[in-house]
């Protein structure tokens, strides 16, 4: 019983962190209807940003005497800016490469957007090197703490409460706000959404770069759980497109269900039958795309 609170505990936090980073993915990809296969690069981003940032307040890695509230405030800063400069890049991008691919069909998003992640990982290979790197926590986030049974890392439990708020803000923005309303208007029917004053390629922007810093915070707060290295954007790809296509395209609820399933299987195979713990989570998204072709919860519109 105590394993398997352990692993629902370490399945929920790999979870919050799939959801946090593709959910901006479930906007772009299912709302705006932008193939976008470059956001494991923005997450990857977002992970290098922290830390190097965290280390330069810190005085360029030589905080190893610093006090625990001096790492804290260095990480915090970390990912504030990470997520800022992963938001600024997400504007840029959108700008300059993907808007002008909105009317070219899906085949041109992905072969341009794909193009960008293998540019990435060249770059980051050229100026990291392409060995994982060092992505040390605060002391504070090290540390074990008491949840009755036994001692945990509160490292995950962090992860876990910041997930939870993340949802509900983020379930609040998308689906019960003048934001999410007009997004919704703009989607479906960007034409009638001009002619009542929307502004279609500015909210666009908007939400573009929304899903860019949601990528880039994940990417850095979770430095602790996915490993970083140049490979990263081609590595987690492939379970930030299944969070999506599980979930439901444009599903915000399907997101969230979707990544804490598959963080807990996978966390169950890991711990459980290691040996085929990665086939037990693809066969199972597999049969589950057979029963549920538009995911678990798809939108209304969506039969």
């Amino acid at each position: 019983m105590q394993q398997a609170a352990t692993i629902l505990l370490d399945g929920i936090a790999y979870g919050m962190i799939l959801f946090i980073i593709s959910v901006g993915l479930t906007v772009t990809m299912g709302l705006m209807r932008v193939v976008n296969l470059a956001h494991g690069a923005f997450a990857m981003f977002g992970g290098y940003f922290s830390v190097v940032v965290t280390r330069w307040m810190l005085g360029f890695g030589g905080g190893d005497d610093a006090s625990n509230a001096a790492e804290v405030w260095a990480f915090i800063g970390g990912v504030v800016v990470a997520t800022a400069a992963v938001g600024i890049l997400g504007a840029l991008s959108e700008l300059t490469v993907i808007r002008p691919l909105y009317r070219k069909g899906e085949l041109a998003q992905v072969l341009m957007t794909i193009g960008m992640v293998f540019v990435s990982v060249a770059a980051m290979s050229f100026i990291f090197g392409p060995k994982p790197y060092p992505a040390p926590l605060p002391s504070v986030l090290d540390e074990l703490v008491s949840i009755g049974y036994r001692q945990y890392p509160l490292y995950r439990l962090f992860l876990i409460a910041v997930g939870g708020v993340m949802a509900v803000g983020l379930w609040l923005l998308i689906e019960h706000s003048l934001f999410g309303a007009r997004l919704r208007a703009a989607v479906d029917d960007p034409e009638m959404a001009r002619s009542l004053g929307i502004n279609v390629n500015l909210l666009f922007t908007l939400t573009f770069i929304g899903g860019c810093a949601l990528a880039g915070f994940g990417g850095a707060i979770g430095i602790g759980f996915l490993p970083l290295d140049p490979e990263y954007a081609l590595r987690n790809l492939v379970y930030f497109l299944v969070v999506v296509a599980v979930g439901g395209m444009g599903s915000f609820r399907g997101s969230l269900v979707a990544a804490l399933a598959i963080g807990i299987i996978q966390t169950l195979g890991t711990y459980l039958v290691p040996e085929i713990g990665s086939f037990l989570l693809w066969f199972l998204v597999f049969a589950l795309l057979l029963w549920r072709p538009h995911g678990l919860l798809p939108p209304k519109n969506v039969s």
